[in-house]
């Protein structure tokens, strides 16, 4: 297990812990000192996704055996943070939901004699379709960061298996070599085989054909 991500997994355990607090602590808030509150959290998701960022680099440089289940662990990170997005877009919303009404509110006390239900109406949903679209807003800016980080990751395991074919490409090729070296000292092998067998005969008919002689001139006296 690397000692780089364990201390990145204390320190972003450390922080959640922290968020929860503070999430739980805002519900309760109204005013100057819940906007601090959420300016507080915001913060430590900013700083929270550069953990989960630094622990999915440290993750992806372990070998194979090591990375699967510390890649396990950042999936359950990203999760965590997620949810505490959530929960801070639900406390922004009420927020903004009573200022709205607030705010509608102090219009109507100050011109009632104008102002009518109509109108209200569409304030009211043009407020609600301004936060609909501002959620869309942030989650399409998570989700491309999302995908920049796949792509990263993409990328360095291509990389990774571009240098494992290099490697085995590299090793293809001294054991060709060896196979024809090893092929050549077997032809060399063969042919003095050959070479010696006939020697070999010549040696044999030559000591046949001597005795042959030997015979012939001895039963010729």
């Amino acid at each position: 297990m690397s000692e780089v991500f364990n201390g990145y997994e204390r320190q972003y355990c450390d922080l959640s812990a922290n968020l929860s607090k503070k999430c739980s602590s805002a519900i309760a808030l109204d005013g100057e000192q819940k906007k601090q509150k959420l300016s507080e959290i915001r913060s430590g998701l900013e700083n929270a996704e550069a953990l989960i960022r630094k622990m999915d680099i440290e993750a992806r440089s372990l070998p194979p055996s090591i990375k699967s289940s510390l890649i396990v662990k950042l999936r359950e990170f990203k999760s965590d943070l997620n949810n505490f997005k959530s929960e801070v877009k639900r406390i922004t919303s009420a927020n903004l939901n009573a200022a709205a009404r607030d705010e509608l509110l102090e219009a109507g006390l100050a011109d009632t004699k104008t102002a009518s239900a109509d109108q209200r109406a569409r304030l009211m949903m043009s407020t609600d379709r301004l936060g609909r679209t501002t959620d869309r807003i942030k989650d399409s800016r998570r989700m491309m960061i999302e995908t920049e980080e796949l792509g990263v990751s993409v990328l360095q395991d291509l990389h990774s298996q571009r240098q494992s074919l290099l490697r085995t490409g590299d090793t293809l090729s001294g054991v060709d070599e060896n196979v024809g070296k090893s092929k050549k000292i077997l032809t060399g092998m063969t042919r003095r085989m050959n070479r010696n067998k006939w020697t070999i005969g010549a040696i044999i008919t030559a000591l046949v054909a001597a005795i042959i002689l030997i015979l012939y001139f001895k039963l010729t006296k």
